[in-house]
């Protein structure tokens, strides 16, 4: 089995990294390197066998490679999974074990925060490689990546709002925000600052408590279920994959949905998910295009960080989306058929002129 998906998936290189002194069990994916050095998160998560971690990180890699191109990074796409849980199995020896391992891949691969890694966890694989990015200020690093993330996907938005209303504002719009975690709280607040009307849900009473203790005019509701059948504009999913089902997909009455989650879309059937979104009037931001802005802040990271000049990059999402959306009308063809297929020329291009090791990154235009 393992063998079939790596075959069927086009991976430049998959490393299986094991360290028995520490418990060390990893995936390294490289999906495509043609723009620079693969970019991608690194995943601690209870596996329950090894065949799944390899699906899991081959799916997320080939994602990355579709991320980086639409953000105009000169990054390829990679991912890395440690099997675990991260509340049990996670040690800072087996942080530096990983450190070393994706240090032997001589900057094929740069590594940063994903589900069940923190800033702290990067700092501790930093020590062992220097291909480790999202780390504290302190070690080199930006910090916390919600900030831009939450940047860019108010970016997506307001490009969404230019595409559907000719204005690139939200003032005046009812928005359902699902997920006022750290993405979702700061994306609220340039809506509200905007001039939009919100409603929140989130599984944190905590989290929604302190929103509106915070901003008061603010509106919850119960649960994800609710907020879709709310008379919304805009629906906004920043919590958990597969928000997008069919069920909710069905019950809102939007013109446009853009949020930070990643994989909003059944992975069984993203196809049709977007194709009966485009059916029923509704303008679908990508969620790998309008949340891009966590990569290019760690991506920056690689040139001593800037926070003036990765906030301009996350800017240009706006750009990028309108592009999406205007490609995607002219062929008539989903939003998440023409961000792929965007994404795949860019990679093309860039095999003209490969990247190698040792080739500074930042160095190709667009």
């Amino acid at each position: 089995m393992a063998t079939d998906l790596i075959d069927l998936t086009g991976h430049e290189q998959v490393v299986f990294c094991s360290d028995p002194d520490t418990g060390l069990r990893a995936v390294i994916a490289l999906h495509d390197t043609a723009l620079g050095p693969a970019l991608g998160g690194t995943r601690f998560h209870p596996y329950l066998s090894m065949d799944q971690a390899l699906s899991d990180v081959l799916r997320l890699s080939r994602a990355m490679s579709s991320k980086n191109a639409l953000a105009g990074l000169d990054h390829g796409g990679g991912k890395a999974v440690i099997v675990g849980d991260p509340t049990r199995d996670k040690t800072p020896e087996l942080l530096r074990a990983y450190g070393r391992f994706v240090e032997t891949l001589g900057g094929r691969y740069v590594t940063a925060c994903d589900v069940g890694t923190y800033v702290a966890d990067m700092d501790v694989v930093g020590e062992q490689t220097r291909w480790a990015t999202g780390r504290s200020p302190e070690h080199g690093g930006a910090g916390d990546s919600s900030v831009l993330t939450a940047w860019g996907v108010f970016q997506g938005m307001r490009a969404a709002a230019q595409h559907v209303w000719g204005e690139p504002t939200l003032a005046g719009r009812r928005v359902g925000v699902a997920g006022v975690g750290k993405v979702g709280r700061r994306l609220t607040e340039h809506l509200l600052d905007d001039g939009a009307e919100v409603v929140v849900t989130d599984v944190s009473d905590d989290a929604v408590r302190s929103l509106l203790t915070a901003r008061p005019g603010v509106r919850a509701v119960d649960d994800a279920w609710a907020l879709a059948r709310e008379d919304l504009d805009v629906y906004s999913p920043n919590a958990l994959g597969g928000a997008l089902d069919d069920d909710t997909v069905e019950a809102l009455r939007v013109s446009i949905v853009c949020g930070g989650a990643n994989n909003q879309l059944p992975a069984d059937s993203p196809g049709r998910t977007a194709d009966r979104m485009r059916g029923r009037g509704i303008t679908y931001a990508p969620d790998f295009l309008v949340n891009a802005g966590g990569v290019i802040q760690v991506s920056d990271e690689l040139q001593g960080f800037d926070m003036e000049r990765a906030r301009a990059t996350t800017t240009r999402i706006f750009d990028h989306t309108l592009e999406v959306l205007r490609e995607a009308d002219a062929h008539d063809v989903s939003p998440a058929v023409a961000a792929d297929r965007l994404a795949e020329r860019r990679i093309a291009a860039g095999r003209q002129r490969p990247w190698l090791p040792g080739d500074p990154v930042g160095a190709r235009e667009g």
